[in-house]
């Protein structure tokens, strides 16, 4: 159904009427699997949302239109659903698509995402390949929601990985401690100061380039702007270096419990690099974590750890792969 809907860039003064459109939507669904949101706070999505709007505002569009079934009256101008993307390098990454539970059904969620995907290339002679669009696109949603997927299958955005949430008071000391040879630094001591073998560089610019070549042999690409978000609400980074100063790695934890990500060059320093960062940086509180199900290291180690996965896992889309995720630990499902 086509809905009866503008579309425009939101303003910053509108960044709290996109939180409460995610709160419902969100709240309507989980109420139907029994498992309804408690009262919202919404300001670190209000954070996630202001720093999205802040790098990618060309990918981050709101659906206008007055509510069915309120006073007809009222405002025209009422924000029923945004979408938002970011671009890091060649992979586009859908963040966040939500549509008031009342307007779904009419077409706005697929408007919201057609005008946020990349534009498709001129027609010409390669007119007949399945997907013309450069690069990756990619997104991380919900598995009790078929209808989404479907539609972000529709653009070859294909469900393709298990993402499961372990959540827990961890207990690290039942975990394996980082092999002899491997030091690690917080990123704020590498920065003001040379560490590690005699000779070997630091300071913030080759922070950022090690941590952005990590990243794209990890990742597939390196998103500077996205660190910085992550440090500058409340997430300790550390590198991971071999005694002779090569980096392998780094990884992330918060006193909120927050975890990753964690992005490392060897898979066998999962389980060590774990409990170095649930030693190191003690949450107030439980731990949450999003483990990939290819990440079989990671899963085994927070296992043993305490955690216990809660809830229905969320699925990795892509259009073709991207990202080593047997050694990869996202930071969220809306900023890998």
């Amino acid at each position: 159904m086509n809905a009866a809907a503008s579309y425009r860039p939101p303003r910053p003064t509108e960044l709290a009427q996109c939180g409460l459109v995610w709160y419902s939507a969100v709240d309507d669904y989980m109420a139907r699997l029994g498992r309804p949101l408690p009262p919202p706070y919404l300001d670190p999505l209000l954070d996630l949302l202001r720093h999205l709007l802040s790098t990618d505002p060309e990918r981050f569009v709101v659906a206008l239109s007055r509510v069915r079934g309120v006073d007809p009256g009222g405002s025209p101008d009422q924000i029923v659903g945004f979408g938002i993307a970011l671009q890091r390098d060649h992979v586009w990454f859908l963040s966040q698509l939500y549509v008031l539970p009342q307007e779904q059904g009419r077409g706005i969620g697929r408007a919201l995402l057609t005008r946020i995907l990349p534009s498709l290339p001129p027609l010409g002679a390669q007119d007949t390949a399945a997907d013309l669009r450069p690069g990756v696109l990619a997104t991380c949603t919900d598995s009790a929601q078929p209808v989404s997927n479907g539609m972000y299958a529709r653009f070859g955005i294909v469900p393709r990985l298990p993402v499961f949430n372990l959540v827990g008071t961890a207990r690290p000391s039942i975990l394996p401690t980082l092999p002899d040879g491997i030091d690690v630094t917080p990123f704020a001591e590498v920065e003001r100061q040379g560490h590690g073998a005699p000779g070997s560089e630091s300071g913030p610019a080759w922070l950022a380039d090690t941590i952005a070549a990590i990243d794209r042999d990890a990742l597939g690409y390196a998103h500077p702007e996205d660190h910085a978000y992550l440090r500058a609400n409340g997430r300790s980074g550390f590198l991971y270096r071999t005694s002779d100063g090569r980096p392998i790695g780094y990884g992330y934890h918060s006193e909120a419990g927050r975890f990753g990500p964690v992005a490392l060059l060897d898979e066998t320093l999962i389980a060590p690099v774990i409990g170095h960062l649930l030693t190191t940086i003690q949450a107030r509180g439980a731990t949450t974590v999003w483990v990939p199900g290819a990440n079989d290291r990671a899963m085994v180690a927070f296992l043993r750890a305490g955690l216990r996965i809660e809830g229905f896992p969320a699925q990795l889309c892509w259009t073709r792969p991207f990202a080593a995720f047997d050694r990869y630990l996202p930071g969220s499902l809306a900023l890998l």
